[in-house]
């Protein structure tokens, strides 16, 4: 019987009954027995503490009064108004984030208030002047 090539009996007769393959051929063929190189180490072990890649610095917290400022410029545009600069106020005293929803508050809710006060003002000379007319 004629052994083919990666083919070997466990006991170590070449031409044995019961066959096994073998993972890899033999050393002596082409392209096998070139030099190999180290198992890849796992990540963290073998090159020391491995570093975060970043790192950010901790965060501080958004006022409060900045995020009702902002809500409360749509629901009800004075308290938004109000809010917003006694939000600003207290940023610059303890600096804290939210500056800019404090200032979105500020403006939006003197805008929208200035828009409720110039309704207020047209109705009421509308009613003025529909009252002396008749």
């Amino acid at each position: 019987m004629t052994q083919q090539p990666g083919w070997s009996d466990p006991q170590g007769d070449p031409g044995g009954t019961s066959p096994q393959w073998h993972d890899q051929p033999p050393a002596d063929q082409a392209g096998y027995g070139q030099q190999q190189y180290g198992q890849p180490q796992p990540y963290g072990q073998g090159y020391g503490q491995q570093q975060p890649m970043y790192t950010y610095p901790p965060s501080r917290p958004t006022n409060m009064m900045a995020i009702l400022a902002l809500v409360f410029c749509f629901v009800f545009a004075p308290v938004g108004l109000i809010l917003g600069i006694i939000a600003r106020r207290q940023i610059e005293e303890t600096g804290e984030e939210g500056h800019g929803l404090a200032l979105a508050g500020t403006i939006i809710g003197a805008i929208f208030t200035g828009f409720g006060v110039l309704y207020v003002v047209v109705v009421v000379i509308a009613v003025v002047a529909s009252a002396s007319a008749v």
